[in-house]
């Protein structure tokens, strides 16, 4: 190709990343920044441009029902990624022993993580709904004493969305943990026969501890989804009962739209971004390192 033919390739290729660059450098580093920027300012239902330091974060932090969503956060966030990484891998390990169906059997799999929250948390919300699904269906089979009401208990309504989500989630890690075990070496295998170790000795001592790489970008993309986690609380419990299941996503809308309190909403959600940068740092760190092995 010739060079001048070749110059005008590439000056094409770079003139069709420009809206792209833009949209990420103006709709959301822009936003970003203007978000940070407000935090520190006496913003309420206006933004306006003066500094008063970290006093929307004093104010954030004495919020009792911001404290209470991070916890809440903090415990959705324990029970979704060791249950989705735990499901996802036994899935995985099953499919994995060539099993008939097993195109049909990672669709399935697969397929939940393929909808919205919004639908998954409809679902979810009227399975568990005392009166209508899970426990109504099985106490009309004679089961009188069967209950199954997390989902209007206090104690219990933020595991009932983790379920939700741990029914939505755990397809993706299957898939990736299953992309994993297909890239083991075979001759790990071979040498494990060799010597007679049963095979689920060789997954916990050997292939599993290999896959390193896919167990770190199963996190990270958990990780992710649990500091943004909104549309299943809103759709099945509304953060309740009570402030119950009550997440800082859904306190951060609520601020914004329902509190015109736009100050604290910024304020909440630069604390959200630090949080998910601090998830990503390390992957991205180990990512770039020379000779970092590919997720």
């Amino acid at each position: 190709m010739p060079v001048s033919r070749r110059r005008w390739h590439d000056a094409a290729a770079w003139a069709a990343l420009v809206p792209m660059a833009e949209t990420v450098l103006f709709a959301y580093a822009g936003t970003m920044a203007w978000s940070v920027r407000v935090s520190f300012s006496s913003s309420r239902t206006l933004p306006v441009s003066d500094f008063v330091g970290l006093r929307q974060y004093e104010r954030l932090f004495d919020s009792e029902r911001w404290v209470l969503s991070l916890q809440n956060l903090a415990l959705f966030g324990v029970v979704f990624v060791l249950a989705c990484i735990a499901i996802g891998v036994v899935l995985a390990i099953l499919i994995d022993q060539r099993v008939r169906g097993e195109g049909l059997l990672r669709t399935v799999f697969l397929y939940p993580y393929a909808m919205s929250f919004v639908a998954t948390g409809l679902i979810w919300q009227w399975m568990l709904n005392p009166g209508l699904g899970l426990q109504a269906t099985v106490r009309s089979l004679g089961f009188e004493s069967f209950t199954f009401d997390w989902i209007v208990r206090q104690d219990m309504a933020i595991f009932a969305v983790a379920i939700a989500a741990i029914w939505q989630a755990s397809g993706l890690v299957m898939a990736l943990m299953l992309a994993g075990l297909r890239g083991v070496d075979e001759s790990l295998w071979m040498a494990a026969r060799i010597d007679g170790i049963p095979a689920w000795r060789t997954y916990a001592s050997v292939v599993l501890p290999s896959m390193g790489p896919s167990f770190t970008t199963a996190f990270v993309l958990l990780a992710v989804i649990v500091v943004k986690v909104f549309d299943v609380v809103v759709a099945m419990t509304q953060g309740g009962p009570g402030l119950a299941s009550e997440v800082p996503a859904k306190f951060i809308i609520d601020n914004l739209f329902g509190r015109a309190n736009i100050g604290v909403a910024s304020a909440a959600s630069t604390v959200l971004l630090l949080t998910a940068i601090a998830f990503l740092a390390p992957w991205l760190y180990s990512r770039r390192r020379p000779g970092a092995p590919a997720a």
